[in-house]
């Protein structure tokens, strides 16, 4: 769960920024993870770098376009991790919030996901 964001840097460009991930370990000890972000947009797309410092990172593209009358969203997604058990936790914990994001704009936009 995010607690914080911090260090914000906003650029012509891109936006930095550090984001406080608190974890629980066994339900009592608490480790706040420091995550380097990094957030460039056109009107179209987000895109961006997310670093960890135990190991992880993630590269990501959200794109909106112009489709049939309607829009069409593409949400890619690229985790990179130093070990393999860390590779499957993060990849699943990002596919959660993809599809949380989605389900979100769907409500919003009232359709089904």
């Amino acid at each position: 769960m995010v607690v914080a964001v911090k260090d914000i840097e906003q650029g012509e460009a891109e936006t930095r920024y550090t984001s406080v991930e608190r974890f629980r370990f066994l339900g009592v000890v608490k480790y706040d993870n420091m995550i380097k972000v990094t957030l460039r947009n056109t009107p179209r797309t987000v895109e961006g770098e997310v670093d960890s410092p135990g190991g992880v990172r993630l590269d990501y593209r959200f794109t909106l376009s112009e489709k049939n009358g309607g829009t069409e969203v593409e949400d890619i997604l690229v985790v990179h991790a130093w070990v393999r058990p860390m590779l499957g936790y993060a990849a699943k914990k990002a596919r959660e919030v993809q599809l949380a994001r989605a389900g979100i704009l769907a409500t919003r936009l009232g359709s089904a996901p």
